[in-house]
């Protein structure tokens, strides 16, 4: 069976494209392409990926009508936190750790979509 290699893009809806690209790459370091501003395109770290879906009903992502949420990677989650509170972000809730899994905390970007952000125990960065 032919197998896809990866993600090769995250494609969403933004009342401001420009102005959210502007925002995930000032307070998250994320190279976004702008489609007539350049050709940069974001190579992120090699990692565990986890594609997943979620029951309808699910609070998990925040508001009802997000149907997705981004999870970031991160080498420093009290850092990344600190960073986004700096840019004045709405973090939210506390932050949750799982053995073997790593430490988990949410903020809000600027459109109301509430991001993940994940530092990965040791553990789950190596590849069964």
């Amino acid at each position: 069976m032919e197998r896809v290699t990866g993600i090769g893009g995250i494609f969403f809806r933004a009342t401001d494209p420009a102005a959210l690209a502007r925002w995930y790459r000032d307070v998250l370091g994320v190279d976004v392409y702008v489609e007539g501003a350049d050709d940069r395109v974001w190579w992120p770290e090699q990692g565990p990926t986890v594609f997943t879906s979620f029951p309808a009903d699910t609070d998990y992502f925040g508001r009802p009508e997000q149907g997705w949420m981004l999870n970031f990677r991160v080498r420093d989650l009290d850092a990344m936190l600190e960073q986004l509170r700096s840019h004045g972000v709405a973090v939210v809730g506390e932050t949750q750790e799982f053995a073997g899994i790593g430490r988990f905390n949410w903020a809000v970007d600027p459109e109301g979509n509430r991001i993940e952000l994940w530092e990965p125990a040791a553990e789950a960065l190596t590849r069964p």
